[in-house]
Order: C-alpha cells, then structure tokens, then sequence
C-alpha cells in the first residue's frame, strides 16, 4: 500500500481543478480525510491509518460549456444537464468546504481599468498578524489555527453578542445549515475578526462568514 494524493498533500494544498469531472467515490473517499486529517485504507494484507491534514481548494464551471448565467446568452445548457453535471457533488461533502466564492467573468473594461489592488506584501501582512493573534490563542494546546478549535475552544474563542446570536440564528433557519455549517461559521468569522484585529466577534464578521455558505452551488 502506498499513500495516495490526499496524504502526500499532507500539511500542504491539495488543488482539484474541474472538481465535477471526479469520480463521485473519489469525492465522497474525502469527507473522513477532511473531518478528521487521516485516511484510513483497508486491504485485505491489513489496514493502514496514513495523515492527510491538507489544505482542500476546488475549481469549477457553473455548467459544462462554462457559460451559465453570463448576460451574453451563450449558454444552452439545459437545466437537467446543469444538474447532472453537479450531481457528484453532494452536500455533505460541501458542506466541509469553508468558503463559497462565486467567481463572476471578467469583462473587458474591468481589465482595463488601471486600479491598483492590494499588494501581495500588505496582504501577507495581515495575515501574519492574524495568524500571530492564533498562536497566541492556542499557545500550548497542540491547536495551531482557527480551523482546527476544539468545541471547548470555540466556546471560549467565538462567543457571539446579541445581534450576533440573532442573526446566526436566522441564516440557520433560513439556510438550513446544519451542525457542521455551524461550526465551520464561527470558525471562518472568528479568522475575519482576526484580520481586522478585533479581539471579538462582531455582527459584521459574522455576515461575512455566512455569505460564504453557498449551497446553491448544488443547483448550479
């Protein structure tokens, strides 16, 4: 037995481009791995237990021709054939995806523009602030970042105030979320707080957060 892409992405990025042309197994094969950073492989020789705490980042179409919902019309996708092109993708394997991000095309005068964004340096930046805000959060629990808080932790760490608990309470009505969403929330909103060097959770974090859960990505 030999270890396969998840675990030699361990402690790195493990990149899935056209995420819907997987296999359905191979995705569903995922849902341990991410939940619980080891993959488990049975044979019949034994069983293996490998790492496989990685770093998960999927890339896809919203049809297969790739033009659904573009104003230009050119897409002629019908909506059963948008639906089986993201039937392998099911909700429970979305569902342990933090971030949602729907990624408009790019129109010719946006690219022109001369706007100058943010440079990569400043960026980095704030993130290492952040992440330095983590380490000393977790300093001597064996956690390294938000992604990976304990449910004592995130008691402790994600506390919400009452327009916080209001408005979490109405996207999980709402949206539906489940248990797991939930967490996951709270995780991504207490990692915006940080970058914005807030010591607490406030109601704007959170409706950042929950933008992100988009499950109609499932309807294409």
């Amino acid at each position: 037995m030999r270890p396969g892409e998840i675990s030699l992405a361990h402690n790195g990025v493990l990149f899935l481009d056209e995420l819907p042309e997987f296999r359905r197994d191979v995705l569903e094969a995922m849902r341990q791995p991410l939940e619980e950073g080891t993959v488990t492989v049975a044979r019949a020789a034994g069983t293996l237990q490998l790492p496989a705490r990685f770093q998960l980042i999927c890339a896809m179409n919203p049809c297969r021709c790739g033009w659904r919902g573009h104003p230009s019309g050119k897409c002629h996708c019908s909506d059963r054939e948008v639906e089986k092109y993201v039937e392998k993708i099911s909700g429970p394997l979305l569902d342990r995806i933090d971030l949602h991000v729907s990624v408009p095309s790019v129109e010719y005068e946006a690219m022109r523009r001369k706007e100058t964004p943010e440079s990569s340096a400043d960026i980095k930046r704030r993130v290492d602030a952040a992440r330095a805000r983590q380490a000393e959060r977790f300093a001597g629990t064996g956690v390294l970042c938000n992604a990976a808080m304990r449910p004592d932790q995130m008691a402790a760490f994600c506390s919400l105030d009452a327009a916080g608990e209001k408005l979490m309470e109405g996207a999980f009505r709402r949206m539906g979320l489940t248990a797991r969403s939930h967490d996951r929330i709270l995780r991504v909103a207490r990692t915006i707080a940080d970058l914005e060097g807030s010591d607490n959770i406030e109601a704007p974090h959170l409706a950042e957060a929950i933008q992100f859960r988009n499950t109609d990505i499932l309807k294409g």
